[in-house]
């Protein structure tokens, strides 16, 4: 993720104004002040909207009025979203004087969603559209972005009004609700009803259901109605006992929030008050450590200044403080115990980072954002008490509004499974089928002797021939159709409905595995393993694609300050901050250098420090002061003292700490680096700034604060100096930033020395970036009388609007935000995480292709991606920097041409072409990506494909066995993905090892991986840690968070969450292997075993004239798939383990096995059909032919075939365990035992008919005799198939396995060797 890398290109320029015009001081209470101060999306690492674009164009100031009007249009198109299938690309054009500057922004331009929307633990998801002319995925479709906020703006135009401590009058018409919260789903009277409804929403459950009552019938009565009725009637009663006992919880959990109390302004006095009696409008007081019952705007606090903390764990889980603040107009209120007002905010949503709320009191109008309230479920922290109203209650609270189940997804195994699901239900209809007509041929040959005939009597006699029973015959046609449903009912477990029900435990006890990995667990940040989602633990098995963020994903997102260029002079060559936020303060031993130091060690430039010491004289001695003064004010990093002392204003000499709370850990790093030089930041508050420069302090009001954004990719703030003069103080990326320097004089000449530092600086930014150094560029300018009048008119029109507010700033901001002064750049080093370069060269062993995204710019980009072994000297790089779409297109071909890249048929199978090439779509170009051992290249920044000049490519042209990769920034991306040209991106793209997208926004991180996604079977996987991440982590297949220093919001939206990316490595290559292994298998065994039950049956109907009579009894059919076999299957699902874990990781390829689908596929399918088909004739025909001559009844054959039937499938699974542990053996043998004592049981019943059964056969040999040989020959093809497939054709699990077994496995610690075992 970028910190604050613009997507936006600018080459603008504009007069230079006046150097230090002095602003007249206008009313205080007049100017808009920091309205939103410490907001989560600061000029920081996190991104929080994903902006729309809109034309903003500034024009000079003789063109007011025509400005005023093309801005309110554009204003109004500013926040609207558009669809995928809509118009999507726009482009951004902001006019700085007189130069314009075009800045092409996002996925076909960035959308305004109210900042992180996504960052909410909704389930709402963010996905693409498929274009037309796409093909169809096989797995599953992209389906259309939509805005996740959309119903927020619903009532944008129709404000809520609060009247402050006046709820009567606020709730006139009782439209609000009250404070009382309800989790629950059921009441005593509405459990029974509502439960069943729910549950029957099941299909699994319909489908027993209208089986159960089929059975019902007198002519379909084929099992008894009381057994027909007891596998629903028990799965319904134990999820009824479950959902009740949760729903209980829940009552007891609302009842004890509800009545807890807080203090309300009552008569003039804070009474208690329960929590569920408090109204919308009340005046609400909480002290420290105290829960916020409700949201409330802050009207007052402990602090003078209006300053609270809050921890806001329980609504998005970040440990870290947030500041709040009371407004400075409101101070009064509390003073004289006089509350009234009136708020005008937006109506309740679900956007926990936005607020937009204006307050008039006393005859003005007082801006409100997200800094000026706290939410329900947050708690007060190091701040004795605020006092609040209420906006927003009970039910209509952030809180609660999010308080709903994140999306399910189907796992690509799953979706396999549905199509053999189709193939064994027109089996199932094919069966029925074949006994209904063999059951009408035979009655229309036997219609006359039907008396006398077995099985069709049309007269039975109970109790002799005077008290005989007449048997009803319906006619043939009725008959017919009647055999045909009872088909379907003894047939029933054909359709593996079960089976739904076992993945579903399956999946629980491995998720349970994954969470316990100890080596998954992360020391540094106290985070284990989290799996977000169950439905897809098997997908970590067969993931082809990896998109990784960059910042916080494979760096530690922990800035240290490196390098800076002042004035055209690079400092800090050697320069080591620490990244502790935590800072000592003690008298300095030097005279007038430092009144206070770092608590640790922190090594300063000595020739910058010495620059600093000199008195304020010369040009570069001033802009090193506004460099270092910038750093320091510019940001929302609030200074907190932890010593003895809370006023640090008042500390001269006193001993204490400033820890400095900020939400990101660049700003963090920048106010770190300045206090190191000497200006330090000692206080900050919604009007002021208090900066410690060299032992002196300033004071500096704050006018106003506009927030970073990812459409300027920029942060300033407007300041009044103690001399009265204002001053615009701006920070930002290089590509936002050098487009809106001042370029000329006033005479029109180009200033040669000021073009000369730009140059400088410029190179050092270079140099910079190819260390690996993320970069800002510092600029400042002073603003005319005319110019802060015009400023601040808008930007109190802005602050205080209540539609488009977003918009509305950032053209305010762009009124002052042009002709900057260059005062220099920063390099902030971001390190790679630990295991990063490892486990990206294992996952690309494992034919896993890792791409990163990032914001950062190309260069910073290349440089981590071969620190962490991304990219090679071997690789041949195509590096696409198009500023138009001809060139974008004319990029794409030569690439394509040079590199023998062919164009992708889209009418062909993609699966089989990539199991033909073990996955690897880039043998389109009749290569593997392999890479030449003796090429070398040599990366080109600045060619549009970079050119190997090594020797070796010089004479070898040919590049049919190099690695490439594809280096592309977001500017491309924008012609690339706005017109025709996804196709040549997606052959270029695909056929590289590895691609590296630069300055990306967070839709065009989505639309990356919706162009795989949406044209190939793949499975993708996406990971990050902020909320510019999860429009990416919600398009894949599989979304990892990663819990970081950006806060939750990416873990919120994941699928599965940790805490470093190194464990990334074991999740796939160990925990995906084996959940992909378990399930395949655990699927095709659940066909197999109802599949030979079932034909078991058929071949004995065939028998019996097509009657639909059974052998077994009702009870034996309904145990086999609930005891008798169900519970070796989930043990084996969930603790099987084909490989060891070490195993694995030192042979990263044998996760290929996943990628090829080598554990299931329609082969597999057959296979397994064919097997089925030969254990069931087994079955039925040993013990048919061996008791042909005999006199055993119906009963004593079905119990023999029972028990023989649950020994075979059971010694079948037997035979595929990998890993025999206790409860495997007593799953399997259990089983066993547990159907012999059933059947003794059952048989032991004197009403049943087959009482007694099981005792006179077990007493006979041939009995055990046929068992044996049932056993015997009906896995004896099995095993020697198995036998001989893996002595001439062993899979690399098999090698593997051996190997592990023979204990000719390398140690871990050792080298490792060149090839696979493969």
């Amino acid at each position: 993720m970028s910190t604050v890398d613009p997507l936006l290109l600018s080459t603008s320029g504009g007069p230079d104004p006046p150097s230090k015009p002095a602003a007249p001081a206008p009313a205080r209470s007049s100017v808009g002040s920091l309205g939103c101060l410490c907001r989560a999306d600061s000029a920081s690492s996190s991104v929080y909207e994903d902006c729309d674009t809109a034309s903003v164009n500034l024009a000079d100031e003789g063109d007011a009025a025509p400005r005023r009007r093309l801005e309110s249009g554009v204003s109004r198109a500013a926040e609207g979203f558009q669809s995928a299938d809509s118009q999507f690309f726009h482009r951004l054009s902001v006019e700085c004087s007189h130069k314009e500057s075009q800045r092409k922004v996002s996925w076909g331009g960035a959308m305004e969603m109210q900042r992180s929307p996504s960052s909410l633990e909704t389930g709402v998801v963010s996905s693409s559209q498929e274009k037309p002319d796409r093909p169809p995925r096989g797995r599953n479709k992209s389906s259309q972005f939509e805005d996740m906020l959309s119903s927020e703006h619903e009532h944008e135009h129709d404000p809520r009004l609060i009247h402050i401590n006046d709820p009567d009058r606020t709730n006139d018409r009782y439209e609000f609700t009250g404070n009382e919260i309800r989790t629950s789903k059921y009441t005593l009277i509405t459990f029974l009803p509502k439960n069943l409804f729910i549950q029957f929403h099941r299909l699994a459950y319909v489908y027993f259901l209208v089986i159960a009552a089929l059975n019902q019938l007198p002519p379909l009565a084929v099992f008894g109605r009381t057994a027909s009725l007891f596998p629903l009637l028990f799965v319904l009663f134990v999820t009824a006992i479950k959902d009740g006992y949760e729903d209980w919880r829940r009552h007891r959990s609302d009842r004890n929030e509800n009545n807890r109390e807080a203090l309300v302004l009552q008569h003039g006095d804070f009474r208690s008050k329960k929590w569920k009696s408090i109204c919308v409008g009340e005046v609400v007081k909480i002290h420290s450590n105290e829960t916020m019952p409700c949201d409330m705007v802050l009207l007052g606090t402990s602090d003078p200044n209006g300053i609270a903390y809050i921890q806001t764990m329980n609504l998005d889980g970040e440990s870290n403080l947030k500041t709040r603040y009371a407004r400075q107009e409101t101070v009064p209120m509390i003073c004289n115990s006089s509350y009234l007002g009136l708020i005008k905010c937006e109506q309740p949503n679900r956007n926990i980072y936005e607020f937009t709320a204006t307050m008039e009191l006393n005859s003005q109008r007082i801006p409100l954002g997200q800094s000026n309230i706290v939410l329900r479920g947050c708690q007060l922290k190091n701040t004795e008490w605020i006092i609040g109203v209420v906006v927003y209650a009970g039910q209509e609270t952030k809180a609660m509004l999010n308080s709903t189940i994140s999306r399910s997804k189907c796992s690509n195994l799953e979706s396999y499974m549905n199509r053999e699901t189709l193939w064994l239900s027109a089996f199932l209809l094919i069966t029925c089928s074949v006994v209904a007509t063999g059951m009408g041929v035979w009655l229309f040959r036997n219609t006359k002797n039907l008396d006398a005939l077995p099985y069709y009597r049309r007269k039975y006699y109970t109790f002799g021939r005077e008290n005989r029973k007449d048997f009803e015959f319906y006619g043939l046609s009725l008959q017919i159709f009647f055999s045909f449903l009872s088909s379907v009912i003894i047939f029933q477990i054909m359709i593996p409905i079960s089976l739904y029900i076992t993945m579903e435990l399956v999946r629980v006890g491995q998720s349970y595995f994954m969470i316990g990995d100890t080596r998954m667990y992360d020391s540094s940040s106290g985070s284990r393993f989290q799996c977000r989602s169950l439905n897809i633990n098997e997908d970590l098995g067969q993931i082809r694609y990896i998109f990784s963020d960059k910042t916080g994903t494979l760096t530690q997102n922990k800035m240290e300050f490196q390098q800076a260029s002042i004035y055209g002079r690079n400092y800090g060559s050697s320069l080591q901050v620490n990244s502790d936020s935590s800072h000592e303060i003690t008298p300095a031993e030097s005279s007038g250098q430092h009144d206070r130091k770092l608590k640790s060690e922190i090594n300063v430039d000595s020739v910058l420090l010495a620059l600093l010491n000199e008195p304020l004289f010369g040009e570069e001695r001033l802009a090193a002061h506004d460099f270092f003064l910038t750093l320091a004010a510019c940001n929302t990093v609030i200074p907190v003292s932890t010593g003895s002392s809370s006023d640090l204003t008042n500390e001269l000499n006193e001993v204490g700490a400033i820890d400095y709370q900020g939400e990101s850990p660049d700003e963090q790093a920048l106010v770190i680096a300045a206090s190191a030089y000497g200006y330090k930041l000692i206080e900050r508050t919604t009007g002021h700034i208090v900066i410690d420069v060299q032992g002196e302090r300033i004071r500096l009001d704050v006018l106003g604060l506009h927030e970073f954004d990812s459409v300027r990719k920029r942060m300033s703030v407007v300041v009044r100096f103690p001399d009265d003069t204002v001053k615009v103080l701006v920070k930002g990326a290089d590509t936002s930033m050098l487009g809106i320097l001042k370029s000329g004089n006033d005479d029109g000449l180009f200033d040669s020395f000021d073009a000369k530092i730009r140059e400088t600086t410029e190179n050092h930014l270079s140099s910079y970036s190819l260390e690996g150094l993320r970069t800002l560029v510092i600029g400042s300018k002073y603003l005319s009388d005319v110019e802060f009048s015009e400023w601040q008119e808008r930007y109190e029109e802005a602050s205080t609007s209540m539609t488009e507010r977003s918009a509305k700033l950032r053209q305010a901001a762009g009124l002052v935000e042009c002709n900057l002064t260059l005062l220099g750049a920063t390099g902030v080093e971001d390190k790679l995480q630990d295991g990063v370069p490892e486990a990206i060269e294992s996952l690309r062993q494992a034919g896993i292709k890792v791409w990163v995204l990032t914001g950062d710019k190309q260069e910073t980009a290349i440089s981590i991606g071969v620190s962490c072994r991304l990219l090679t000297q071997s690789m041949e790089s195509i590096i696409v920097n198009g500023s138009s779409e001809f060139e974008c297109r004319r990029l794409l071909a030569e690439a394509k041409e040079k590199y023998g890249i062919k164009s992708t048929d889209f009418g062909k199978d993609y699966q089989n072409t990539e199991d033909l090439y073990n996955g690897d779509v880039t043998k389109l170009r009749s290569s593997n990506g392999q890479a030449s051992e003796s090429g070398t290249q040599n990366l080109q920044l600045t060619g549009v494909i970079a050119n190997d000049k090594s020797e070796y490519n010089e004479k070898s042209p040919n590049f049919d066995y190099t690695e490439l990769a594809l280096i592309i920034d977001g500017n491309s991306l924008v012609y690339i993905l706005e017109k025709d040209l996804e196709s040549e991106l997606f052959d270029v793209a695909t056929s590289c090892k590895v691609v590296i997208c630069c300055r990306v926004a967070p839709l065009q991180k989505a639309g990356i991986v919706d162009l795989i996604k949406s044209r190939t079977s793949d499975m993708t996987l996406a990971i990050g840690d902020g909320a510019n991440d999860v429009s990416m982590i919600q398009m894949a297949d599989v979304g990892v968070g990663i819990c970081g220093q950006e806060g939750r919001q990416a873990v919120m939206a994941s699928d599965f969450a940790m805490g470093q990316f190194r464990f990334l490595k074991r999740l796939l290559l160990v925990h995906g292997h084996w959940n992909y292994q378990r399930m395949a298998y655990m699927i095709l065994y659940n066909f197999y075993r109802n599949a030979v039950f079932v034909l078991m049956l058929f071949w004995y109907i065939l028998h019996t004239a097509y009657s639909a009579t059974l052998a077994l009894t009702d009870w034996s059919s309904v145990f086999y798939s609930l005891i008798y076999t169900s519970v070796p299957t989930v043990v084996v699902g969930i603790l099987d383990k084909d490989l060891s874990h070490n195993t694995l990781l030192y042979y990263p390829r044998l996760y290929e096995a996943g990628l090829r689908n080598e554990a299931y596929n329609m082969t597999l399918f057959w296979i397994t059909m064919l097997d089925t088909l030969w254990q069931s004739l087994v079955l039925f025909y040993v013990p048919f032919f061996t008791y042909s001559i005999s006199t055993m009844d119906i009963w004593s054959m079905g119990s023999l075939w029972t028990i023989a039937v649950v020994i075979l499938v059971n010694i079948h699974l037997a035979m595929d365990i990998q890993r025999w542990v206790l409860i495997t053996h007593l799953a399997i043998w259990g089983s066993i035992a547990a159907t012999f004592l059933c059947m003794v049981l059952i048989d032991s019943i004197p009403v049943f008919p087959n009482y007694g059964t099981i005792y006179n056969m077990a007493a006979s040999g041939t009995y055990w005799l046929s068992v044996i040989l049932i056993i015997i020959l009906g896995l004896l093809p099995r095993f020697l198939c198995k036998v001989i497939y893996e002595t001439f054709w062993p899979s690399d699990i098999q090698i593997a396995r051996e190997a592990e077994l023979l204990k000719k496995l390398p140690q871990q610690s050792g080298s490792r060797p060149e090839r696979d075992i493969s």
